[in-house]
C-alpha cells in the first residue's frame, strides 16, 4: 500500500512538472514568436479588417482582445484602435468586456495548471505562506489596486493571481479597477487621426507612465503592509 501511494505520488510530480514545463514552452514559444513576427502590424491589419465589418466587427474585437490576454499578447494598440474604431464610451465598453473574459481565462488557467504546484512549493517557507494569505484575505483590494496601474504587465498578472489563493470571485470583481486606465487609452485612440498612427502621441505616453509609476508605489506599500501583518499574526 505505501509502495502504490509512493508511486501515485511519484506520478502526479511528474505530471506536474510536464503540464509546467509545458507551460514554459508555450510562454517562450509566444516570445520567440512575437519578435518573428511583427505582432504590432498583425495587430494593425486585424483592427483594419475589424473596421470594415461593420457591427459584426464588435465581436470579432472581444474575442481577438480575450485571446491576446491568454496568450500574452500586448493588448494597448487593441485598445488604442477601439477608440478608434467604436469612440471613446463604446470602445471603453468593449474593451472591459474583452479584458475581463480574458483575464478571467488566464486566471483558470493560472488556477488549474499551477496552484498546486506553487501550494508544495511555499509550505515550507513561512515568508511565502503569510503573503499568499494575506493576498486571499485582501484580494479585491489588491486586484483592485494593481488594475489601476496601466504599466504593470496585464497579461503576466492574470497568470500570477491564478496561482494565489485569491478567490475568482474577488479577482473579477476587483477587474473594475481597469476602467480608468481603459478609458484613458480609449480616449487617446480616439484622437488619431489613422489606425497607423496610434500610439505615437508621446505626451499621453507620459501621461501614462507617470500615474502607473503612483500606482505602482501604491500598491507596493498596500501589499508589504498587509503581508507583514499577517507574517506576524502567523509567527
Amino acid at each position: 500500500m505505501e509502495t502504490e501511494t509512493k508511486s501515485n505520488r511519484s506520478r502526479r510530480k511528474t505530471k506536474r512538472i510536464a503540464v509546467f514545463l509545458l507551460l514554459a514552452v508555450l510562454v517562450m514559444s509566444l516570445i520567440v514568436a512575437a519578435r518573428a513576427f511583427n505582432i504590432q502590424e498583425l495587430l494593425l491589419d486585424a483592427l483594419n479588417w475589424i473596421e470594415s465589418l461593420g457591427w459584426v466587427g464588435v465581436v470579432a474585437f472581444m474575442a481577438i482582445y480575450a485571446l491576446a490576454a491568454v496568450l500574452f499578447v500586448p493588448g494597448s494598440i487593441l485598445t488604442l484602435g477601439a477608440g478608434f474604431i467604436f469612440g471613446v464610451v463604446f470602445g471603453s465598453l468593449y474593451v472591459f468586456i474583452a479584458a475581463t473574459l480574458g483575464a478571467t481565462g488566464a486566471f483558470l488557467v493560472g488556477r488549474y495548471f499551477a496552484r498546486g504546484w506553487v501550494s508544495q512549493k511555499i509550505e515550507g517557507n513561512a515568508k511565502f505562506k503569510a503573503i499568499d494569505k494575506a493576498v486571499a484575505k485582501e484580494g479585491f483590494k489588491i486586484v483592485l489596486l494593481t488594475r489601476l496601474s496601466p504599466i504593470l504587465p496585464f497579461n503576466l498578472l492574470n497568470y500570477a493571481f491564478g496561482v494565489t489563493q485569491v478567490s475568482l470571485k474577488d479577482y473579477v470583481l476587483g477587474s473594475v479597477g481597469m476602467i480608468p486606465g481603459t478609458i484613458m487609452y480609449v480616449y487617446f485612440g480616439s484622437l488619431a487621426s489613422s489606425l497607423a498612427t496610434l500610439g505615437t502621441n508621446q505626451p499621453s505616453r507620459w501621461a501614462v507612465l507617470v500615474v502607473g509609476l503612483i500606482l505602482v508605489v501604491a500598491v507596493v506599500i498596500y501589499v508589504t503592509r498587509i503581508a507583514r501583518k499577517a507574517l506576524q499574526e502567523s509567527v
